[in-house]
């Protein structure tokens, strides 16, 4: 099906998203931090990208940020896999961007109808 890339530091979480992705027939890169998510994104050229918001060095709304800068990127489906989940936190990921917003702890199950919902295409 999709080639998905999963940007997550804790491996509990990846190992479980992963699971569920593979399961549904999709391809699946994983990365630990923002700073290999910017370097292989653009290689990779995933058609979804599940990114979580707090890891070490860069953050997520850091990655979102320039991968929406970059033209290669700028249209990449990407869901924010977080903990952060106020208000405030989802406003800023959606106003940088961000195609979805998915607060842990998550619903597998809720989250893979997001993941289908951004890999249908538009017409």
């Amino acid at each position: 099906m999709s080639l998905i890339f999963l940007v997550d530091d804790d491996p509990d979480v990846r190992d479980l998203v992963e699971y569920k992705l593979v399961q549904s027939g999709h391809q699946v890169l994983c990365a630990t931090n923002g700073q290999d998510a910017l370097a292989l994104v653009p290689a990779a050229k995933p058609a979804l990208l599940l990114l979580d918001v707090m890891m070490p060095g860069i953050s997520g709304f850091d990655v979102l940020e320039q991968l929406r800068a970059r033209e290669a990127t700028r249209l990449l489906p990407i869901i924010m896999l977080t903990a952060k989940a106020q208000d405030s936190d989802a406003a800023r990921g959606f106003t940088l961007g961000a195609n979805d917003y998915v607060f842990k702890p998550f619903s597998p199950r809720e989250l893979m109808s997001r993941v289908n919902l951004q890999l249908v295409p538009v017409e």
